[in-house]
């Protein structure tokens, strides 16, 4: 939902011609639905991964859209001058959200622009597709496109890079390797080779230079709908593992 500053500065751009748009985009703008999750997250070493990863393979699928059975993923993520993302997710605020913009195994033919929220230990997402053509105009700043684009997620985002000076902050590149079970709706995955870029205009390259992103190590995720099945709990749990608040946004500003 968008915060009321937001809404204002729609309001006026419209009262000043600046968008033109019909009822029907208006209504869409606020009708994004919520469906959170929940999720926990487990620091381990490789010898835990080989373990877990053998349970799951015995009670679960490989994600269907792995090749050989992991992807790479590149996200560009926003943050203001205050670093509001990054203070909010140190800090643990209850609810708190973050922008980003990711491709998959370097096809920069289908973008995504993603917000995730937090509330009450819970977490949803909202996407909404970009083009190649789009994201670099972000990166050089010209965002009046917009403002008038029938995406809503792509007005909220304009909205608060306006109002709150969001702007395209760190590269993270990883390798996830999926696992999902479809009781429960559960999806596990393992995050490690976290690595950052020092230039946000390097997004879309392919080839431009990533550098380990300290020792951020391997990262296991678990995230489930309703209920998490005793099969899955019993899969991923390891002695002396407790969840974790680790992000690979915040790990990968150690370089600033």
């Amino acid at each position: 939902m968008f915060l009321s500053s937001c809404q204002k500065t729609l309001k006026k751009e419209r009262k000043y011609g600046k968008i033109q748009e019909s009822d029907r985009r208006e209504k869409k703008v606020n009708s994004l639905e919520t469906h959170y999750r929940h999720e926990w997250k487990h620091a381990i070493n490789y010898t835990d991964l080989l373990v877990i990863r053998q349970r799951l393979r015995a009670v679960a699928k490989p994600d269907e859209h792995a090749r050989d059975g992991q992807y790479l993923i590149r996200s560009l993520y926003f943050d203001n001058a205050r670093d509001k993302a990054l203070r909010e997710k140190i800090d643990g605020v209850n609810m708190r959200e973050k922008f980003r913009i990711r491709y998959y195994n370097g096809d920069t033919a289908l973008i995504h622009l993603e917000k995730k929220s937090r509330r009450n230990g819970l977490g949803t997402k909202y996407s909404a597709v970009l083009s190649a053509e789009e994201v670099q105009k972000i990166l050089d700043g010209d965002l009046d496109w917009m403002r008038s684009c029938d995406r809503p997620l792509v007005q909220e985002l304009y909205c608060k890079m306006r109002n709150q000076g969001l702007r395209p902050k760190t590269i993270v590149d990883y390798v996830r390797e999926p696992y999902v079970f479809r009781p429960g709706n559960v999806r596990v995955t393992f995050d490690y080779d976290i690595r950052t870029a020092l230039s946000c205009r390097d997004y879309l390259n392919p080839d431009c230079v990533t550098i380990p992103a300290g020792d951020a190590g391997i990262i296991l995720e678990v995230k489930w709908d309703e209920f998490l099945p005793d099969i899955i709990r019993e899969a991923v749990w390891m002695p002396g593992r407790r969840e974790t608040a680790f992000s690979k946004y915040a790990q990968c500003r150690i370089y600033g």
